[in-house]
This record gives structure tokens, C-alpha cells and sequence, in this order.
């Protein structure tokens, strides 16, 4: 299979409301703003925050981190942003690329608090996942969240993801390792419409 785009030139893709493209050092503002203003509805989903952790610097080794996952073909990260004024909304990160007799990709995603359940996620995978299977060539694309996350597995299931089971202890959330339900979807899966 071919490695992925390099960042900054990636797959941009549009949905009615939205375009998903690789975020840019110009991307900072919005990004730092947004998190902060969701850090209380994030933290519970996310591994620990650092002290630093909307830092520029840190910002910058987050941009560096996913030029190394698309230079070694691992990765590739999305930031959704409003078709209409350019607002950032969220973002979306394929990752743990394996090539050869996988052709697989883990995915994980988040939503600034004000985004939240609008169906702006549900409306940009439904827009990525077919670019994922055609374009970066995967067959398989994995996702994990907490049992007590009721929003993102019900999130998963809509868009067309399958439960696959409970894995231990599988993630460390927040500084604590919990357990995390499996949730998969093939290529030739069916992929529910964008509208709601």
C-alpha cells in the first residue's frame, strides 16, 4: 500500500457542514481555546492532561508526533471545522496503522463542549470512513471507549461500528486504567447516511 500524505497535504474532506483536513501550526488558537473551554467535559475521556498540555510547545510536539505517524505511514490527524465560518469543532485521529495482513487503523476522536451532540462526529466519520477505506487502503478500522461513555458507543453503533467485546483494563483515562469496549467496522460494512 502506498504511505500516507505528508502532513499539512492530506485528504481534505467535506460534508455538508463540515471539511476534516490535517491541522497546521495556525491551527493553535482554536485549538488551545477550545480545549480549554471543554478541558472539564474531556478530561473524564482522555489520558491525563499535562500541566502544559495546551501549550504552544506542546501544541508543536503534538504536530510534530503526527508528521512522524504519516511519514512512517502510522497515521493521520483530522481537525473538523464549520464549512461556514471556519470554527474548529473537534477532531478526529487515525492511528495505529497496520499494514500487510491487517490493513488496519484504530480511530479516536473528541468534540469541544459547545459541538457536542449536534451530530457534527456523526457527520464527519460517516464523510471520512469511506476516504479511509479507499484512499489509505484499510479494510478493517477499530475504536475503543468506556463502558460509561454512552454518547460515543451509541455514537459508534449509529455510524455503523460493531461491538466486538470488553477488553481489561485496555486504556489509561484520566491516570487510571480501565477496561474499554471494542467496536469495529469492514470495508464492506454499510456505513449509515450523513443525514440524520
Amino acid at each position: 500500500m502506498e504511505k500516507l500524505s505528508l502532513m499539512g497535504s492530506g485528504p481534505r474532506v467535506v460534508t455538508d457542514r463540515l471539511v476534516l483536513r490535517a491541522p497546521k501550526l495556525s491551527d493553535w488558537d482554536q485549538w488551545t481555546t477550545l480545549r480549554e473551554q471543554s478541558r472539564d467535559f474531556l478530561v473524564p475521556w482522555e489520558p491525563l492532561w499535562g500541566l502544559d498540555a495546551l501549550s504552544k510547545g506542546s501544541y508543536r510536539m503534538r504536530l510534530r508526533r503526527y508528521a512522524k505517524d504519516v511519514k512512517e505511514d502510522m497515521g493521520q490527524a483530522f481537525f473538523l471545522f464549520h464549512r461556514d465560518n471556519g470554527e474548529l469543532v473537534g477532531g478526529i485521529t487515525l492511528g495505529n496503522i497496520r499494514r500487510g495482513v491487517a490493513q488496519t487503523g484504530t480511530l479516536g476522536y473528541w468534540t469541544g463542549q459547545r459541538h457536542a451532540r449536534k451530530g457534527y462526529m456523526y457527520e464527519a466519520l460517516c464523510g471520512l470512513l469511506p476516504v479511509l477505506f479507499s484512499e489509505f487502503g484499510l479494510r478493517r478500522i477499530e475504536a475503543a471507549c468506556l463502558p460509561s461513555n454512552i454518547p460515543s458507543y451509541r455514537l459508534l453503533e449509529k455510524v455503523g461500528f460493531s461491538k466486538e467485546g470488553l477488553a481489561r483494563e485496555y486504556l489509561c483515562i484520566n491516570g487510571v486504567w480501565h477496561d474499554h469496549l471494542l467496536y469495529a467496522i469492514l470495508d464492506k460494512d454499510p456505513i449509515a447516511p450523513r443525514q440524520e
